[in-house]
């Protein structure tokens, strides 16, 4: 081979090299172009945020989320209430209206009430069939939004009985159901040894707190979701999940108490029948061998389980707006012995002896009368003496020195007036509370001055002498034959008794 030809050779062969080198830096860039391209993919996919309600994305729910600055998250409550069961109205569910500053919403087992600017929210049982509310507490008020009433992710759990998982690290929300956790778990009961999940609607609640109440046939228990470990021991008749207080109403041969998820017992298994009356009051209502009594939420005696009933029936008096019968005007319980009312406060002092037939007025020949228990803005009840009406406050005193012939609610164009009539002559009872010197709401219920005794005087004497006597000796006599009397007319016309 001559020099040429080698020269030749070696050129060759150097470009060939330089192209096998030029192709694998290609071709590592190219790689590193991919490997960037699917990082930043990677990084793009999981800055987005997925939202999932039962396990399946929902785009459309996300898209209802409202984040606040300080890292709030908002949801409008009409909007989401389809995509988690419910229906949601205007106004409220008692009183219908297109009231936009209130809503409720609705299952079949349950309604829940909110309110713009509060977060008290107030459930009704509809299995259970009567009118006592409960209510719970969100984190935050319910706000308006362009005249949509929007909560927080705190009081969509509370209102719609859900769960809200929020994986930062992931960017992903996930929302589950009620029914969906209880279907999910009813195969993963039997694996724990239990035959069935209860059905009990307020039971089933308990499972947002990854609790379940189980039964093995004959007990019942509860236990945690995620491992099965024991709660409650199953060897309960019942049990009955609290949702305002997280504890368990459970009952064994016909008895009746409290015990904690710390399995503590806060109310001995010695009562017919356990029911909360009010959860700020921390007041349960009980009931001994058909007598009723108050105890707190450690079990300790309030009012002693001795009397016919405690609370009044508020089926009969739709326009007041009442959540509860129990406790009346914030701070006053309604007590029934001997067919006498009286008045205890949440503290257990009695304020009012039982010398009344009945608290409520029940309209009956006036045809634009209507039913009234209290007026809510003077904080006073109207309590009845052999068909003489007065008023009480929340001390239990009467801001009227008298008895009248009538206290009742007159609805005129939408609004509420309040009227008593005394010898045929008819009087406004906030006109006459204000010149009393009562001040509306819970500042003061038993403010008087020297105007209030004059006014005092005025219907006094004008509800004559001898009917102020007839009162008077009404509050004390005890004649058997007339009380019996009494009391039988009153139960017709209450129906309080």
């Amino acid at each position: 081979m001559n020099l040429l030809d080698e020269d030749f050779s070696n050129n060759k062969t150097k470009k060939t090299s330089n192209v096998i080198k030029i192709i694998i830096v290609f071709i590592v860039l190219i790689v590193i172009a991919i490997i960037g391209i699917v990082a930043y993919m990677m990084y793009l996919e999981s800055s987005i945020l997925r939202v999932y309600v039962n396990d399946v994305e929902n785009v459309e729910v996300k898209n209802l989320l409202s984040f606040e600055d300080d890292g709030t998250i908002y949801v409008p409550v009409r909007a989401i209430s389809s995509y988690l069961g419910y229906s949601c109205y205007n106004g409220e569910y008692s009183k219908r209206s297109e009231d936009k500053s209130k809503c409720y919403v609705e299952t079949t087992e349950e309604v829940v009430n909110l309110t713009l600017n509060s977060n008290k929210i107030y459930k009704l049982n509809l299995e259970e069939g009567d009118n006592n509310y409960t209510y719970i507490y969100m984190d935050k008020p319910v706000k308006a939004v362009e005249g949509e009433l929007y909560i927080t992710t705190d009081g969509m759990q509370k209102v719609f009985n859900t769960t809200f998982f929020y994986d930062q690290e992931n960017n992903a929300i996930t929302i589950y159901t009620t029914p969906y956790l209880i279907t999910s778990y009813t195969n993963t009961v039997l694996d724990y040894g239990y035959t069935r999940l209860s059905e009990t609607f307020e039971n089933e609640k308990a499972i947002t707190k990854n609790m379940l109440v189980v039964s093995n046939d004959r007990y019942y228990g509860v236990i945690n979701a995620t491992d099965g470990t024991e709660i409650l021991e199953c060897k309960y008749d019942n049990v009955r999940y609290q949702e305002a207080t997280g504890d368990f109403i459970v009952s064994s041969d016909g008895k009746y108490g409290i015990i904690g998820t710390d399995k503590r017992t806060k109310v001995d298994i010695n009562f017919n029948s356990i029911e909360l009356m009010d959860y700020d009051a921390g007041l349960y209502l009980v009931n001994r061998n058909n007598r009723y009594g108050v105890v707190d939420l450690n079990g300790n005696t309030v009012i002693h389980a001795e009397n016919d009933q405690i609370g009044v029936d508020i089926s009969r008096f739709e326009e007041n707006d009442l959540k509860t019968g129990y406790i009346l005007v914030d701070s006053l319980i309604p007590v029934m012995r001997n067919n006498k009312w009286g008045l205890f406060d949440t503290d257990g002092n009695q304020l009012v002896e039982f010398e009344y037939d009945s608290f409520g007025y029940i309209a009956s020949s006036n045809r634009e009368a209507t039913n009234l228990l209290v007026i809510p803005d003077y904080n006073v009840i109207v309590a009845c003496i052999d068909n003489r009406y007065t008023l009480l406050n929340a001390s239990g005193e009467q801001p009227i020195k008298a008895f009248v012939d009538d206290i009742y609610m007159v609805i005129s164009g939408g609004e509420k007036h309040y009227q008593m009539t005394a010898n045929d002559k008819t009087y406004d009872v906030e006109e006459y509370l204000d010149r009393l010197g009562v001040l509306q709401s819970t500042t003061n219920n038993n403010t008087n001055t020297t105007s209030s005794d004059q006014t005092n005087n005025q219907v006094n004497n004008e509800t004559t002498e001898e009917n102020t006597e007839q009162n008077s000796e009404g509050q004390q006599n005890n004649g058997e034959e007339q009380n019996n009397e009494e009391t039988q007319n009153n139960e017709e016309q209450q129906g309080n008794e």
